[in-house]
């Protein structure tokens, strides 16, 4: 087991296979040393922010959608400890019209990824409300992560 599952296990977290794209698209993609992926959701919240969940909740689905992030990563580099930093993450959150707390429920991803690699976890970041996502998720997360070089 790579560092970084070891990390994610004492979190009472195990990686899935990467979500199957719902089109015509792939999860993840390696561009030298970047790995960029799509906007992964978690089909385990759906819903409106703002008149269907917390805050709490939300910070989950965002951390949800993180997790199925690192899960399409690994799908192409193979272990997470390639890894070398989280560059950005950008999120949009399924909210209504008034609510304007989604840079706080994309807390959620930011201290995920920190808890997990540390300081390599620390990154830019973007939030946005949206009036809906794909399949009614409650968020849409995608990252970039600098990658080691590795023929």
């Amino acid at each position: 087991m790579s560092h970084i599952e070891e990390r994610l296990h004492e979190l009472g977290i195990t990686l899935h296979s990467s979500p199957a794209p719902f089109a015509n698209y792939v999860p993840a993609k390696r561009v030298g040393n970047l790995v960029f992926t799509a906007g992964q959701g978690s089909g385990e919240y759906k819903g409106k922010l703002g008149a269907t969940l917390s805050i709490e909740e939300w910070c989950d689905a965002t951390r949800a959608c993180v997790i199925n992030c690192l899960a399409a990563i690994k799908s192409v580099i193979g272990s997470l400890d390639y890894i070398k930093q989280i560059v950005p993450v950008h999120g949009t959150v399924n909210s209504t019209l008034d609510f304007d707390g989604q840079a706080i429920v994309m807390n959620g991803a930011s201290d995920f990824l920190v808890d997990v690699f540390g300081e390599a976890g620390k990154h830019i970041r973007t939030a946005g409300g949206v009036a809906s996502l794909p399949l009614g998720f409650a968020a849409s997360v995608y990252i970039i992560a600098e990658v080691e070089e590795r023929d």
